[in-house]
């Protein structure tokens, strides 16, 4: 296919340009993003098991609902029944609570006895899934505009500078797309097998590109979207409004588990019922919140659905359950949020995504290198800006990477010292991303690469060795945990990769072409 020169040039340029304005934010978001596959996963292995108590049978939850709401007075306000084997059977927040992210929450669990006593305990909630998502959705940018996350704007006019990008992307390559897609060419040097590289990884995933830069595009400005709807529909609403009760229930009404599960079983068939969360249960407003899950079914949620509804009269205020009853709409918006989150296939679907969000974060580190070298070749020597970027660009990859592992790493040590980790989770991950930063811009940042991929690869290396000796420190009446799981396997394998990277960055700077920005004299170490 021909297209001419000056239109491939045009197209190069915006390609180049809104690659290197918005790759290292949304290397942070995609990186993030495959982890965030399996945050339930992560924050199960980051409570130690000593913190959950035992599950009861379902059909001992009254009276273990009974007891609770007779002795504390904060399980009145609300309390979450949980099913899942490896939480508490019951637990209410003694501080804090409700919708948003909040560091100093705290849990009281409950559960009972073999002699049908009721026990208690004290927890505070883990966050490391959740801040890691923060992250994923904000790229680590503080600050709020009204409501809205400043980070989740900033990432969406990113996803729009992206979608540019892939289409012109596709437009550079399509003279050459049949010949070269799956010409690796490793003896035409690195430079070229970077981009040979970078070219095969963004073909092979555009489809998966296409889908997360719409839907973070709708995600990032719904409000403006439904601004716009609003000048059409005036002052009639959107969405209807559920009619507001006079009648103030009272707790001692509240009907059994089991009534609960006979009135859901129809709506529910198919679905694993996790958790039921009660709320505002003496007021005019009551909720019960039914979290729902499957297998291979499109969920409106990243792991989950919901169902909405009164816990007196379960008249259903809202659900997020794909039913042809809830019109064009629910289906359009349900399919928006599973193309994103990557829940539709169950756990194959959330490990290609998992692939699919490193291979997007190698497409854009891999792009700014291969604008660093092309500058670097223009010029009969190497400018500040170029490496100024070189070093940005390694900070802001490297750093982000560092700062999230090393978070993860800290878990099984913090909470030997103090239960209340979700601030020291920000510390860390700050302290380590900017420092990365610093670090890189005072040294060469070859020499910087090549120093923070080898700490990537030893702290990865060092969380499954904390998560199998950190139970030898802790007190002699917690619960030993000592048991490798999916997080530690993940992390060993990272560690190989990035001691590997670290190998070859190192070859290239002592062994490699002189004049490149990632070169390094003997005297540079």
């Amino acid at each position: 296919m021909r297209i001419r020169a000056d239109v491939l040039r045009t197209y190069q340029s915006i390609h180049t340009w809104t690659g290197i304005l918005t790759g290292l934010l949304l290397f942070i978001a995609f990186y993030a993003g495959a982890l965030t596959m399996f945050k339930p996963q992560i924050e199960q292995w980051a409570i130690p098991s000593n913190q959950q108590l035992a599950q009861v049978p379902s059909e001992r939850l009254d009276e273990l609902i009974t007891q609770a709401l007779s002795q504390y007075d904060k399980a009145r306000e609300g309390f979450i029944i949980s099913f899942d084997e490896n939480e508490s059977p019951m637990k209410w927040y003694e501080h804090g609570g409700g919708r948003g992210i909040r560091l100093d929450d705290q849990l009281r669990h409950a559960s009972l006895t073999e002699r049908g006593e009721i026990i208690t305990q004290m927890s505070s909630t883990n966050e490391l899934g959740t801040l890691i998502d923060q992250l994923h959705r904000t790229a680590g940018i503080i600050g709020k505009v009204g409501h809205e996350d400043l980070g989740v704007i900033v990432l969406g006019v990113a996803a729009l500078l992206y979608f540019l990008a892939l289409v012109s992307g596709v437009i550079i390559l399509l003279p050459t797309l049949v010949k070269n897609l799956f010409a690796l060419r490793q003896n035409k040097g690195s430079n070229r097998l970077w981009l040979d590289s970078h070219n095969l990884v963004g073909i092979i995933s555009l489809p998966f590109h296409i889908i997360i830069a719409w839907t973070v595009i709708v995600f990032a400005f719904h409000d403006f979207f439904y601004g716009g709807l609003g000048i059409v529909y005036g002052d009639k609403p959107l969405f209807e409004r559920p009619v507001r009760s006079n009648v103030e229930y009272s707790i001692t009404e509240l009907p059994s588990m089991a009534t609960y599960r006979q009135q859901l079983s129809a709506m529910t068939h198919g679905y694993k019922i996790v958790s039921m969360a009660f709320s505002n249960l003496s007021t005019t407003n009551p909720a019960l919140a039914v979290e729902v899950k499957t297998d291979g079914q499109i969920m409106r949620g990243g792991y989950s659905d919901f169902i909405y509804l009164n816990p007196y009269t379960f008249a259903v205020q809202f659900n997020t359950l794909n039913q042809a009853s809830e019109g064009a709409y629910g289906p359009i918006v349900n399919s928006l949020f599973a193309l994103h989150f990557g829940n539709y296939a169950g756990d194959f679907g959330r490990w290609m995504y998992f692939a699919f969000g490193l291979l997007g974060a190698f497409l854009f580190y891999s792009g700014n290198l291969l604008w660093l070298e092309k500058r670097r070749k223009k010029q009969a020597e190497q400018q500040a800006s170029t490496r100024f970027m070189a070093s940005l660009t390694i900070g802001v990859c490297l750093g982000s990477m560092l700062g999230v592992s090393f978070a993860i790493l800290v878990t099984k040590w913090l909470y030997l010292v103090t239960h209340q980790v979700n601030s020291h989770y920000l510390a860390c991950y700050y302290v380590i991303f900017f420092g990365a930063i610093i670090y890189s811009f005072v040294r060469n940042p070859a020499l910087a690469a090549i120093h923070i991929l080898k700490l990537l690869a030893l702290v990865c290396a060092l969380i499954p060795v904390s998560t199998l000796i950190s139970p030898l420190f802790a007190p002699s009446e917690s619960i030993a945990y000592a048991s490798l799981g999916p997080v530690d396997m993940v992390a060993l394998i990272f560690a190989i990769c990035f001691y590997f990277c670290a190998q070859k960055v190192y070859k290239r700077a002592y062994f490699g072409e002189r004049n490149s920005i990632w070169a390094l004299s003997n005297a540079g170490t």
